[in-house]
């Protein structure tokens, strides 16, 4: 039967629409006072926070960092950069990693009791001693009827676990009551926690939807097991995606204290990976000192930001939030330029440097595996994270090509997309070209027939200028000139 009139029929278009990687998304492993947030994550999860409001109702917060290290990545990444989001693991499971504090009299002050932050008010029981016919008795109080549990600082940056009698209570005048309480112990988390935190990388893009580029664990990566597990997680997320584990060169008396120790180092614990950037010493802003590797983060975040979410550009020479270079104890650390130009220059390590009325300014193009390797794709950190950004959009933008008839016109939609974005990328500076092809001798006529098809990608991203010359010579002509006249 004759199907009359006029038809429109649409047909998909041949280009396909790039899905651009995230870049400068840390996904950041360690301890955070979790039992103290409005709405707690679970532990060894991955987290996704946008603000610092959305970080702090679901895993709590502490200026105690060295207890709570993803606290201190909270702070200078949302506080200090404005950066956003990140991608938090939280290894502390109050259930499990917790100890008893047995029962004990407390003094009351204004109606409070303060107990360390510690604390898990769920498990804090308060009880009052009265007189009944001549013999002292201890009554147990009822939660939200005598008294309430909340966490705020003490009048200083510290926080603390309040018990606050209720005015409407039945103990709102007692001058001492027994408490007894479960505290979480974040000194039982242990390097192999740290380790299966470090795992949960591969479960962020279907917990959070979002694939992180830099692998981070203030407080832990210096430990060389860590560093490790960091680097092969870095180079396969999900098995598939491309990043950078930002490291901690250990800066106490049995690490490097002193900057002419660092190739040692480097070498003994194999810091010598492409997908390694290493950072020393740490850095201090007033009272608060941080691990380097946390505010560079929160740099890389941010010029990449500034850049349209392309990470071509160096975070070296860029400034930092800070007033001072430290070593883990506190004690200062003042680098030469001559210093600063063997470990940011010779030895590929990040560093901080106050020069030439900068301020203060992150220091470092190279990647740990400079100097043994020194492929320029390899060695500098904006060429390596470029090569990582683009291999991780062409995976996320032809992952729905897989499984499609091995067609030309597949082939061409494939090429053309590729190409196209590409040549978007070198037009607006962020290459200095690029091209996609199919090559026969890479596509054997027995890999095509397994299904195998190889595209050939040629790109070059723009090495950082580290060095800028210039040659003054005197001009005898000028002379004559001048004294001719």
């Amino acid at each position: 039967m004759a199907n009359l009139g006029i038809h429109v029929f649409e047909k998909a278009t041949s280009v396909s629409t790039p899905k651009v990687a995230a870049v400068g998304i840390p996904f950041v492993v360690g301890t955070a006072p979790v039992h103290t947030a409005e709405k707690p994550a679970a532990p060894n999860t991955p987290v996704l926070a946008t603000s610092w409001d959305e970080a702090v109702e679901k895993l709590g917060f502490s200026y105690d960092w060295e207890a709570y290290s993803l606290c201190e990545f909270m702070y200078s990444h949302f506080q200090l950069f404005g950066a956003q989001p990140v991608i938090f693991c939280n290894i502390l499971d109050p259930e499990a990693m917790k100890k008893d504090v047995a029962a004990a009299d407390y003094d009351v002050a204004d109606h409070k009791i303060t107990l360390p932050i510690e604390a898990v008010a769920g498990s804090i029981q308060v009880k009052v001693t009265e007189d009944v016919e001549g013999t002292p008795t201890q009554r147990e109080l009822a939660a939200d009827e005598d008294y309430s549990v909340f966490y705020d600082r003490d009048g200083t940056d510290t926080y603390v676990c309040i018990v606050e009698l209720l005015e409407n209570g039945s103990a709102y005048s007692a001058a001492k009551v027994n408490i007894a309480y479960t505290q979480a112990d974040p000194k039982a988390t242990t390097v192999a926690d740290v380790v299966d935190g470090v795992a949960q990388a591969d479960a962020c893009l279907t917990a959070v939807g979002v694939v992180p580029d830099l692998i981070c664990a203030p407080g832990w990566s210096h430990i060389a097991a860590v560093a490790a597990v960091m680097t092969t997680k870095a180079a396969a997320v999900n098995g598939l995606f491309k990043g950078k584990a930002v490291i901690d060169v250990d800066s106490t008396d049995s690490g490097v204290t002193e900057y002419y120790q660092i190739p040692a180092y480097k070498n003994k614990n194999s810091l010598v990976d492409a997908d390694q950037i290493l950072c020393w010493p740490m850095v201090q802003l007033g009272d608060y000192r941080f691990h380097l590797s946390t505010q560079l983060c929160g740099l890389m975040a941010e010029v990449d930001a500034l850049n349209g979410g392309i990470p071509y550009e160096s975070p070296s020479n860029k400034n930092l939030k800070m007033d001072a270079c430290v070593l883990a104890d506190g004690r200062p650390v003042n680098l030469t330029w001559e210093q600063v130009n063997l470990v940011a220059g010779s030895w590929g390590a990040v560093t901080a440097v106050n020069f030439m009325d900068s301020g203060w300014v992150a220091k470092g193009n190279y990647t740990a595996c400079y100097p043994g390797n020194t492929d320029v794709k390899d060695q500098f950190i904006p060429v390596s994270r470029m090569f990582d950004f683009i291999g991780n959009t062409l995976i996320r933008t032809f992952w729905s090509k897989l499984d499609k008839p091995m067609t030309t016109a597949l082939r061409d939609s494939i090429l053309q997309t590729c190409n196209i974005w590409l040549g978007g990328l070198s037009g607006g500076g962020y290459l200095y070209g690029a091209r996609a092809e199919l090559l026969a001798e890479e596509n054997p006529l027995a890999n095509l027939l397994d299904g195998h098809i190889t595209l050939h990608v040629y790109n070059a991203p723009p090495v950082p200028a580290q060095e800028i010359d210039f040659i003054l010579e005197y001009d005898v002509s000028y002379m004559e000139t001048a004294l001719s006249a």
